[in-house]
């Protein structure tokens, strides 16, 4: 089933606001990265960018003031990592 979905209008330094119904249906907020996706049709398809996971590999450096890491301090460095998204 297609669903229709709101218009956005691309500015003339081709920008292009993403509608907040869109928004919500990714899962984006500000400073997320989107990636547009070419079809064998030649539809194109939006979705949010994801960091493949081999790409976070080596980020977590062994510290010498402790045995592990909290789940906070992990989120920091993989967030830093992937450009403040």
């Amino acid at each position: 089933m297609v669903r229709s979905m709101p218009q956005a209008k691309l500015s003339s330094k081709g920008q292009l606001v993403v509608p907040k119904e869109v928004r919500e249906l990714l899962g984006v907020q500000e400073g997320d990265r989107i990636d547009f996706v070419v079809g064998d049709d030649g539809r194109v398809f939006i979705r949010p960018a994801v960091a493949d996971i081999r790409d976070l590999r080596g980020l977590l450096a062994r510290r010498e003031d402790t045995t592990s890491l909290t789940v906070a301090e992990m989120n920091d460095v993989i967030r830093s990592a992937a450009g403040g998204r």
